[in-house]
């Protein structure tokens, strides 16, 4: 069983940093594709960043020169730093994991400040 476990959330003032950390269990981690997404009230799960078993690495527009993901293979963790955030960051963070199939964290709230 691969459970995910995310952290790092919480609130900051525009302009600010945040770097979540997303901790997933068993030993598969160094082949699995991690990605982040985030989620806001009535919309649609949107892809954010993600980072292959291979490292190729994508990033939605947005988050372009602002956000970078990254992975620890020996800590079984991934972790996106987050600069310069706006307003509209703000939205609830899950990590998740592929490998034969989805598997997700519990979801972390980000909230930017004017």
């Amino acid at each position: 069983q691969v459970q995910l476990v995310e952290s790092g959330g919480g609130l900051v003032q525009a302009g600010g940093s945040l770097r979540l950390s997303c901790a997933v269990s068993g030993s598969i981690f160094s082949i699995t594709d991690m990605y982040w997404y985030r989620q806001t009230p009535g919309k649609q799960r949107e892809v954010v960043t993600s980072i292959t078993s291979r490292g190729v690495i994508y990033y939605e527009d947005s988050v372009k020169g602002r956000f970078t993901i990254s992975r620890d293979n020996a800590k079984n963790t991934v972790y996106l730093q987050m600069n310069s955030l706006k307003p509209e960051d703000t939205a609830v963070y899950y990590c998740k994991a592929y490998f034969r199939g989805d598997y997700w964290g519990q979801g972390t709230q980000v909230t930017v400040s004017s």
